[in-house]
């Protein structure tokens, strides 16, 4: 499995952008994706997932009510909409996916087995 990420950039603090990540390669019956990201000098931190079979989703409170995700299922394209965006969103931002059947998206990196190579988002004030 690939999965190719994209649609960082610069935009001013307020501004939107969208994410998009592609996946080719092996396909699963039940998977979760997810988007983590990690800010300079921070650890990896989840963003948002959620379990396409179920569309069971779960939103960090950090961007509850300001991201969303979707999908694109004929393109096997996961977006990441990004609304409101601050300053301290500023990070590069990774898609993930977990081909494992979890009732609950995981939200630990360790969870997921496929990344994409990241996007650079910066958010200026």
């Amino acid at each position: 499995v690939q999965l190719q990420a994209s649609g960082g950039g610069l935009v001013q603090a307020g501004g939107s952008l969208r994410l998009s990540c592609a996946s080719s390669g092996r396909t699963f019956s039940v998977f979760a994706m997810a988007w983590f990201r990690r800010a300079p000098g921070k650890e990896r931190e989840f963003v948002v997932g959620r379990i396409w079979t179920s569309g069971t989703t779960y939103y960090d409170d950090s961007v509850k009510g300001r991201f969303t995700i979707s999908r694109d299922n004929a393109k096997n394209t996961v977006f990441l909409q990004m609304n409101s965006l601050k300053p301290e969103d500023t990070a590069v931002y990774y898609c993930a996916l977990d081909p494992g059947a979890n009732p609950r998206v995981p939200t630990t990196p360790a969870a997921y087995t496929y990344w994409g190579q990241g996007t650079l988002v910066t958010v200026s004030s």
